[in-house]
């Protein structure tokens, strides 16, 4: 004797839901587990390797599948690959009180992580160990946000930390060649842009050794290229600027 299984239901096993709410309606997509935040920082580019299949649910649970007319007035399309798009990058993942908990906790060391590689003390230009940047989270009770990339939450990490600790992004040092003609003019526009100068040598052209913060790299870089419409050039020769050892509190 056959089973018969409605049309519009589809059976799935091992999932990982990700659901979202749009025009009064509940969407879900079925995905495999651990893959989802592979694909949200950018580490998975294959969406085969994301959705367990490109089908808009109801309720994936119970297997029941989207209208078309409800994802059409939901979504702006009947685009099913686009929609699971959206779901994945807007939606919120569904899982157990005990996954959500493991997966804040390595959010939260990866967080710290990038913090303690992209920063130092001031002071000494030494790095801060990973641990000590964990304690200095919890002081000011940081909570990991599970949708936002651990990249983005570092870098707010790092403007909050600065209210209670001695810590800034470690500078990138560069070497700056200008053309003679343009020298002073750019050298001037730049003075904003340059933490420390720490040599400078003019002969047919300015060269120039400097410390700079790595958020005005691309600024710096687009200068001198249109400034000099490519006469000019910027070479890195450190990304980080420290001194050995680790930083203790």
């Amino acid at each position: 004797m056959s089973i018969f299984t409605p049309t519009n239901q589809i059976r799935l096993t091992n999932v990982a839901v990700v659901r979202m709410k749009k025009s009064g309606k509940r969407f879900e997509i079925a995905c495999y587990k651990n893959k989802v935040m592979s694909w949200r920082s950018g580490a998975e580019k294959d969406l085969d390797e994301v959705l367990q299949t490109h089908s808009v649910f109801v309720n994936v649970s119970k297997g029941q599948v989207a209208k078309k007319d409800d994802l059409t007035k939901a979504f702006g399309t009947d685009d099913l690959t686009e929609i699971c798009k959206q779901i994945l990058a807007k939606g919120e993942l569904q899982v157990s009180d005990k996954e959500r908990q493991t997966q804040l906790e390595t959010m939260f060391r990866d967080i710290a992580t990038i913090v303690a590689e992209k920063c130092v003390n001031p002071e000494t230009k030494r790095p801060y160990t990973v641990n000590l940047i964990e304690r200095a989270m919890k002081d000011i009770h940081y909570s990991v946000k599970a949708n936002k990339s651990t990249k983005q939450q570092a870098l707010e990490v790092i403007r909050q930390l600065k209210e209670t600790m001695e810590i800034q992004r470690a500078h990138m040092r560069l070497r700056l060649v200008l053309p003679a003609k343009e020298a002073k003019r750019l050298k001037e526009k730049l003075k904003t842009l340059l933490q420390v100068v720490e040599s400078e040598d003019f002969d047919e052209e300015l060269e120039m050794v400097v410390l700079v913060d790595p958020g005005c790299y691309r600024e710096i870089d687009e200068l001198i290229r249109c400034e000099t419409k490519g006469r000019g050039s910027l070479e890195v020769l450190s990304l980080k600027d420290v001194e050995e050892g680790d930083e203790k509190l």
